[in-house]
C-alpha cells in the first residue's frame, strides 16, 4: 500500500495574537500527489482554527468529531480537545486513526495527538507534520531573534523555510487567525 505523506503545519502565540498555517503539498510515494491541500480550518464562526497531519479521510473524521465535542462543551477549546483525546485512545475505530491536530482560538494553542495527548507546546509554537521540526526551528529563531514580527509573519516565515528545506513541504500556504 502507498503511504500518502507530507505536511507543515505550524501554529503561534506570539504578543496576544495566535496564527495558523499549512503548506499545500500531499505526497504519495515518490511522487507529489497534490499541491493545494487546504490543511487549515476555521470552526466555530472562526472562533476556532484547526491544522491536520496525516490521513486526510483520518484528519477530516477527526475534524468532525472535535467540532462535535466543542458543540457538547460551549466551545471550550481545551476540554472540547481532552475529550475527544480520551475518545480517540478509548474507541477501537479512532485508535487507528493516523492524524495529529493543532487547534488553537485567540488564547490557547493546543497539539491533540492520536495517543491520547493533548499539549499545550513549550514556548507557544505548536508544530506537527513531515516538516515539523523545520519549521520548528525557524519560529523558535524568529521569536528570539525577530519579536517585532507578528504571529501571522512568524508563521508565513517559518513555513517559508520548512519549505526551502523539506521535500514534503511546499510554498503553497494558508495562514488563519482565529476571530
Amino acid at each position: 500500500m502507498v503511504k500518502i505523506r507530507s505536511t507543515t503545519v505550524v501554529g503561534i502565540y506570539h504578543n496576544g495574537e495566535v496564527a495558523l498555517g499549512a503548506d499545500g503539498q500531499a505526497t504519495m510515494d515518490k511522487y507529489i500527489a497534490k499541491s493545494n491541500v487546504r490543511k487549515v480550518r476555521k470552526l466555530q464562526d472562526g472562533k476556532i482554527v484547526t491544522g491536520f497531519a496525516g490521513s486526510t479521510a483520518d484528519a477530516f473524521t477527526l475534524l468532525e468529531r472535535f467540532e462535535e465535542k466543542l458543540n457538547a462543551y460551549s466551545n471550550n477549546m481545551k476540554r472540547a480537545a481532552i475529550e475527544l483525546a480520551k475518545d480517540w485512545r478509548k474507541d477501537q475505530y479512532l485508535r487507528k486513526l493516523e492524524a495529529m491536530m493543532v487547534v488553537a482560538n485567540k488564547e490557547e494553542l493546543l497539539i491533540i495527538s492520536g495517543t491520547g495527548d493533548v499539549l499545550e507546546p513549550d514556548h507557544q509554537i505548536a508544530a506537527i507534520g513531515s516538516g515539523s521540526t523545520y519549521a520548528q526551528a525557524a519560529a523558535l529563531a524568529l521569536k528570539k531573534h525577530a519579536p517585532h514580527l507578528t504571529a501571522e509573519e512568524m508563521v508565513r516565515e517559518a513555513l517559508t523555510i520548512a519549505a526551502d528545506i523539506c521535500i514534503y513541504t511546499n510554498h503553497n500556504l494558508i495562514i488563519e487567525k482565529p476571530n
